[in-house]
This record gives C-alpha cells, structure tokens and sequence, in this order.
C-alpha cells in the first residue's frame, strides 16, 4: 500500500513540474511581448516629438508666407 502512496505523489510531482514547466514558457512569452511594447510606446514617444516639431515648423512657415504676402501686396499698392 505503501508504492501506491509514494506513485501518487510522484504523479502528483511531475504534474506540477509540467505544469510549472509551461507557466514559466509562457511567461517568458509575455516578458518578451512586453520588452516590445515598451519599445513601441518609446518609437511612439518619438513619433509624437517629430509630429510636434513639424507642427511648430509649419506655424512658422505659415507666419513666414503671411509677412511675405502682405510684403508682396504693399509692393504691389505702392505702383
């Protein structure tokens, strides 16, 4: 009776270890998705920067083409 205790608990044991087995592969499959979202959210990050500096570009373009037509439009009155 004794062998059938003790081969219960080594099923019981190498159970556990499988399922520990793919506990531990999956959560290497989320560290990995993780590690790739935190680089996507840094390019985002970046992305976000150089959309804002563009936008500041462009205001600053549009003020240059508005002094510059209004330029053009006095030249213009004056002859």
């Amino acid at each position: 009776m004794l062998w059938i205790w003790i081969a219960a608990v080594v099923v019981a044991l190498i159970a556990l270890a499988v399922a520990g087995a793919k506990l531990l592969g999956q959560l290497g499959g989320l560290r990995r998705a993780a590690v790739k979202l935190q680089r996507r959210q840094a390019d985002a990050a970046k992305l976000q920067q150089g959309a804002a500096e563009l936008e500041q570009t462009l205001a600053r373009l549009q003020q240059r083409t508005e002094e510059l037509q209004d330029r053009l439009a006095a030249l213009s009155a004056e002859k």
